[in-house]
């Protein structure tokens, strides 16, 4: 378990997809380019079975916004998107209505 002063360090944020191209190293991932407001960050997302990059351009998500960054495949994620998955496969979070891009999730 983890206290709730460590969860209130996570900066959880609504960002915008800017592009989306196939990671150049592996079969299963997308390379992100997402926007934050005051910044835009690359993230690496095993979310291509699930999603074309058509269905995500343009699209407001969830993101983690200050973890370390990590080298996936050879490409530095910066961020990392969150989603949900079972049986029926992965499903993205998405704000259920318009939200400033960069807002805080609390």
């Amino acid at each position: 378990m983890i206290s709730f002063s460590e969860f209130k360090k996570l900066e959880i944020k609504v960002a915008t997809i800017k592009e989306v191209v196939n990671h150049p190293n592996a079969d299963k991932l997308y390379v992100i380019k997402i926007d934050l407001g005051d910044k835009e960050k690359t993230i690496v997302a095993g979310i291509k079975g699930s999603y074309s990059p058509e269905q995500l351009l343009n699209r407001s998500v969830i993101v983690v916004d200050n973890l370390e960054p990590a080298v996936i495949r050879g490409v530095e994620s910066q961020a990392m998107l969150l989603a949900a998955s079972d049986d029926n496969g992965i499903s993205i979070l998405i704000p259920d209505k318009e939200v400033k891009i960069g807002s805080l999730i609390k």
